[in-house]
Order: C-alpha cells, then structure tokens, then sequence
C-alpha cells in the first residue's frame, strides 16, 4: 500500500524533508481559529440548544510518542453516546446523532476545536489523526512508526480514502507519510482536505473502513 500512496504523491514526498513547521502551525492555525470563531459560537449554541450537555466533547486520545492529551471537538451526538448503541463505531444514520451534530460531522465543522490542540502543541495541521490507546495497543511494531510524528487535523490517509479505507490500509498511509513528509506534500494535503469537505466523501466507515478490536 506505501507503493500505491507513493504513486499517488505525485513525487512530492521526500524523504528527510521538512513538514510544516510549529511556527506555521501555530500563525495559520490561529488565523483559521480566528476565522472560524463566529461560526463555532452558533454551533455550540445551537448544540446546547438541541440537547442538555456540553457542546464540547473531550476524549483521550494518543499523540506523538505515545503522549496521551484530550482531543477537543464539537459534540455532534447526545451526551453518553459512546455508552450506547454501538459504543465508538459510528457510521452514516447512527441514531444517536442529533439533527445539529449531522451537518456539522458533513462539513466537518465539529473538528473545528481541534485547532485549540493544535495551538496547544498536541497536535499539528498536517499528521495521522489520533486515534484511541485501545486501537494503539494493537499497533503492530510498523504500525506505531506513525506515532513518530504528532497527530494531525487532516494526513495523507483522510484525503487518500478517510474512514471509508480499511483500517490497516489507513495505517500503512500513515506510515507513508511519515517516510515522505515534506512542505510540498503538507500544503498539498491541505489544499486536497479542502476538496473533500466539500464533497464529503469517506465521512463514514461503510462496509470497508473501521477498526475492530481484537477478539
């Protein structure tokens, strides 16, 4: 699959290269913080609004090197959900979404407040998204390489499939990426994130993507 990612780089990977710096991700994280701050207000109203709860969701993720840190996103689900119904999975008509929480997991604006992680030093623009301690104690030794770098808001597996890949094959993106970061690849990943907010494509899991845990 690193092959495969490899050819779809279009050569703009380098090994050794520089990925977006702490210092871009900070000026052009705060400015899109900025930017979308009007936006983010009426959401978390309209959330509180809905349905009883914080309008923030908070869960511990890992980042880099395996640093737990709490993930901050809008709440687009009633509050308890990950006690219900399907637990952590969710995919496409999950009940438990509120009629708010559906646009805004479309457009992804619930991941808006991951731009205060980013600010934070947890996470960076550009990386693998974090996932759950539970999915990375069944990393293989491979598969934990892309805990070398911090996480992302997008990466090169959410513009190359996003939930809808199999769950090894995003990993294996990830992995790529790590190999291959550059500023070339980051602004491309950029540029291609916005394309697929604007179709949504691979929002859910479906019959492909998705983690299991082991048995």
């Amino acid at each position: 699959m690193g092959l495969a990612a490899a050819r779809d780089s279009g050569g703009l990977g380098a090994r050794g290269g520089h990925a977006l710096s702490r210092v871009l991700d900070v000026v052009l994280g705060g400015l899109a913080l900025l930017v979308a701050s009007p936006l983010l207000a009426v959401a978390a109203i309209a959330i509180r609004i809905e349905s009883p709860g914080s309008p923030f969701y908070r869960q511990l993720r890992i980042g880099k090197d395996g640093e737990r840190f709490e993930l901050l996103k809008l709440r687009t689900m009633v509050a308890g959900a990950e006690h219900m119904g399907a637990g952590m999975a969710v995919n496409e008509g999950d009940p438990r979404i509120t009629r708010i929480g559906a646009p805004l997991r479309r457009f992804s604006i619930d991941e808006i407040p991951n731009l205060l992680n980013v600010l934070r030093g947890d996470m960076a623009l550009v990386g693998p998204r974090p996932t759950l301690k539970a999915q990375v104690d069944q990393y293989t030794p491979r598969q934990r390489r892309r805990l070398e770098v911090k996480p992302g808001i997008t990466g090169w597996a959410q513009v190359n499939g996003r939930a809808s890949l199999p769950w090894e094959e995003r990993i294996e993106l990830d992995v790529w990426y790590v190999d291959n970061r550059s500023l070339a690849l980051d602004l491309r990943i950029l540029a291609r994130t916005v394309r697929l907010l604007a179709s949504g494509k691979g929002l859910y899991k479906g019959e492909t993507g998705g983690w299991k845990p082991s048995a």
